[in-house]
């Protein structure tokens, strides 16, 4: 068996596929931190982003959502100086942005629980045979991206959400052969 081919180019790769990339993701902090390295890597690579994600953890406080739902635009602006990140204003923007959103999500319910709501709270698996087989987006995705964008959230079109699905393991694109595939993991 072998892995996902995108996962095979770096050591880091192969350790998110391995990982965290398709598993079932709830917590929120988490689902928040994922939402904002799929916002960066638009337009660059996703090793790019893996290479600069230690930099953004400490940047952002490890993406604690009430932190960073504090953060104004002079914190931006010393963002925008540090090399160790992508240095781009309106995702950086996004971020606190995104943060305060989830941070004022109306009583009663949560990020969390609204976003897995959207599949009954069961990832939806779909077992391609290669990974060139994979759609850049698809219709929950569009719905997803509509409903965030609504709400506030920015940087959530729906090329980037369904990445996010993917990541939070709420769509498992895992190709069938990849032992990180669901039905093939040992049980």
């Amino acid at each position: 068996m072998e892995r996902c081919a995108w996962a095979n180019s770096s050591s880091v790769m192969q350790a998110y596929h391995d990982n965290e990339w398709g598993r079932p993701q709830h917590d929120p902090q988490r689902l928040f931190e994922l939402l904002c390295l799929e916002t960066y890597q638009a337009g660059l690579s996703w090793q790019t982003v893996l290479n600069k994600r230690a930099a953004f953890n400490e940047d952002f406080a490890n993406y604690d959502i009430a932190t960073v739902a504090k953060m104004t635009t002079a914190d931006v602006e010393r963002l925008l100086q540090d090399a160790r990140i992508i240095r781009h204003r309106q995702k950086l923007m996004a971020t606190l942005n995104n943060a305060r959103v989830i941070a004022n999500w109306p009583a009663g319910s949560d990020f969390a629980t609204w976003l897995w709501s959207f599949v009954d709270g069961q990832p939806i698996r779909q077992a391609w045979a290669s990974i060139n087989d994979v759609p850049a987006t698809n219709d929950l995705a569009r719905q997803i991206s509509k409903q965030m964008k609504q709400r506030g959230f920015k940087f959530v079109g729906p090329t980037t959400i369904y990445s996010y699905l993917q990541a939070v393991g709420i769509i498992n694109d895992h190709v069938r052969d990849c032992p990180c595939a669901p039905e093939n993991e040992a049980v």
